[in-house]
Order: C-alpha cells, then structure tokens, then sequence
C-alpha cells in the first residue's frame, strides 16, 4: 500500500495525521469491520486519493481497535472523515456520501483541486472513442469500467450503445439483462433499454420505405402504413423522418391503436436523448398537438 493510503493506530496517529497535516491534506476514515456504508466509503476515498498523484493521504483507522481518537473527536456513527491541515481538523462529514459530494468536499481543502480518478479517464475516453464512431475502442473503454466497478450503469449503458452501433444485438440484450430491475427505468439504463427495443424494431423491419410511401401517399389515412413507414425510417436512421411520421399519426388520430404512435415517440426521444435537437423540437410539436 502506498504512502499516501495507510493504516493508523493510536500510537502512529500524531505522525500519520497530525505531523503529516503540516505538508499535505490528511483524510481521516473512521470505520469499523461491521459497518456496511464503511466498505462502501473507503473505495471511493481510496480512488479519490490516488488521483490527487501525492497532495494528499488517507489514514485509515479500525475503532474497533483505536477507539481513543474517535472518543476525543467526539464521533457518534461511522463512517465518519475528517480533513486535517495545519496539524489540526478542519472540515468533516459522516456517512457514505456520493463520490461527487466527497470530491467537492476535498476540493474545498487541497489547493488545485483533484485530478480525475481512473473511473474519471476511462469514462471520458469512453465517451470521446463512442462520438468519433470508434466503438471498439469504446466498447473496451466501458469494459475496463466494468471491471473496476460492475454496478457502474454508465458504463454498462455505454456497452450496450457501442454493442448496438455495431449490430450486436444479442450481447446488447444479455446485457442489459442483467440490469437490476429497479434501475431500468432510470437513467442511464432507461435510454439503453430504448435504443435496444428499437434495434430490435428496425431488426424486424425491411426498410422498403418507397413501397410505404405510396400506400400513405394514396391514403393518408392509413395509420398503419405510416406507423411502419416510421420504423422504416427509424431502421435507416432517418430519425426526423421516423418523428414526423409519428406526428402525423398523433394529430390525425391521436388514440389510434392504443396510443401506439405516442408511445413510439417516446421511446425515440429516450433512445435519442432527451436533448437531441430532434427529441426537444419533437417534444414541442408532441405538446402543441395534445394541448391544443
């Protein structure tokens, strides 16, 4: 274990934290074996420190076996951190705080700020490979994610979209199938979920969008040949021309086939994103048709 991460007893304390204070941020971690938000906690301090490459240290101390230090600091629940400068304690916080509020907590204290943690570079080497099409160098960049925290949804959210941009639907379904059922319908799963049922849509559906036009075109009352005009689109990645199609079945006949147009609408703007030009014009046209 390196320096900069270690173990502190009573005895080492004033070296480990106090003396070492003087010359660099300490974190103190409070934990105990049997405290479950403790194991949560120490990784993520852990990986915070090591990207602060040497400003700062984090002393790690069993109060089970050095309960004097937690006793004077007064501490009443664990996990409990404490930042020292200057030989002394000067900020703190109890429990299992999410990575980002621990990382604003750091930077208040550690001049220049943190540098970005291993998950921090991977993730945005992920995402710069994934918008330049690179989706193999992608798809191992959300894997190595994985491999360092399998419950990270934006990694495996990220996998399924560079499974997906190269036609892998069966590895993109087995993923996702192993998705926690309470976090499927929320972000960043939800949009995965959407981009795989239209994968599986445009799968199924044989593009021959010429033939569908001029069923619509010869009656534009057919709701059902414009519906797969729309997956035709969808399938060749004529995304506004899919959103139109859409529309027009929705101001035509807003309740046709149960909803059906509406709900794929939906689901285009989840997959697409929410902030996709496409998705926040579709969404104001959507609004002005059912509100006017």
């Amino acid at each position: 274990m390196s320096d900069t991460i270690i173990d502190v007893t009573t005895e080492s304390f004033m070296a480990d934290v106090i003396e070492a204070s003087k010359t660099q941020l300490v974190l103190l971690d409070l934990w105990a074996p049997w405290c479950g938000p403790c194991k949560q906690l120490t990784p993520v301090l852990e990986n915070l420190v090591k990207a602060g490459n040497g400003a700062l240290r984090l002393a790690k101390m069993n109060i089970d076996d050095h309960p004097a230090v937690a006793q004077q600091l007064q501490v009443q629940s664990i996990p409990a951190v404490f930042a020292f400068k200057d030989g002394r304690p000067v900020d703190g916080f109890m429990g299992a705080l999410p990575e980002s509020q621990i990382k604003e907590f750091i930077a208040k204290h550690l001049e220049g700020g943190l540098g970005q943690t291993p998950e921090e570079q991977l993730l945005e080497s992920a995402t710069q490979a994934f918008s330049e099409k690179s989706f193999q160098q992608a798809a191992e960049a959300y894997g190595a994610l994985l491999q360092i925290n399998p419950e990270n949804r934006t990694a495996q959210a990220g996998l399924v979209h560079c499974y997906l941009a190269t036609g892998q639907i069966e590895h993109a379904e087995q993923l996702l199938g192993s998705a926690p059922e309470l976090e499927r319908n929320k972000e960043p799963l939800a949009a995965a979920f959407a981009a795989l049922k239209l994968a599986q849509q445009s799968n199924e559906t044989s593009g021959e969008t010429a033939q569908l036009e001029a069923a619509v075109e010869g009656n534009p009352n057919d709701h059902q040949a414009r519906f797969d005009l729309a997956l035709a689109y969808q399938a060749a990645g004529n995304k506004q021309g899919a959103v139109d199609a859409l529309l027009e079945i929705i101001e035509r006949k807003r309740d046709w086939n149960d909803d059906a147009a509406r709900q794929q609408l939906l689901t285009l703007f989840q997959a697409f994103g929410f902030d996709d030009p496409i998705s926040v014009e579709g969404r104001k046209r959507l609004s002005s048709i059912l509100f006017s």
